[in-house]
């Protein structure tokens, strides 16, 4: 399981990478293209943007507190990752996905102080984001998912199988 995860993290950060290598050379001098219409109603577009803060632009300029806390989160997604590694699928993919994130803007904060950007949602005026942002989404629904549905479930499982432990002595 393990090589797998590190495999879907690595394909994430290189589709990551690649889909930001065409935002800088195709999609920048553009700045902006329709991508995904039904008639007039404006759903997806593809558009250029240099963010250099956090979500929503928040923090702009805190390069090195962005770097440093990214940083930080990736070092305990993989410490987590290979912990619970037997615990749930569901949790770490999860993990994988916020690390596979993490690393994808990580590479662009380092390497260009800033991270592109290059999907817009038209349809209800959302943010412009990227597939490590995509990948952290994600990550957090499963996440949810996985602390309200599975976690519980896990949890009384081994409280039931310690018990029949201590019956047996």
């Amino acid at each position: 399981m393990a090589i797998l995860l590190v495999v879907m993290i690595l394909a994430l950060v290189g589709i990551d990478q690649a889909v930001k290598y065409w935002a800088v050379h195709s999609l920048q001098p553009k700045r902006s293209i329709d991508f995904i219409r039904i008639g007039d109603l404006e759903i997806l577009d593809l558009t250029y943007v240099e963010n250099d803060g956090a979500i929503f632009g928040s923090m702009s300029g805190q390069q090195w507190f962005l770097i440093g806390f990214t940083s930080l989160v990736i070092i305990a997604g993989i410490f987590l990752m290979f912990r619970l590694i037997k615990r749930s699928r569901l949790l770490n993919i999860a993990i994988a996905l916020f690390i596979a994130g993490g690393i994808g803007n990580l590479i662009d904060r380092i390497r260009l102080k800033y991270v592109v950007d290059m999907f817009e949602i038209k349809l209800f005026r959302f943010a412009v984001f990227n597939v490590a942002d995509i990948c952290v989404t994600v990550a957090f629904v499963l996440l949810l998912i996985y602390g309200i549905f599975i976690d519980p479930k896990i949890e009384k499982a081994k409280k039931a199988a310690e018990k029949g432990a201590e019956g047996n002595e």
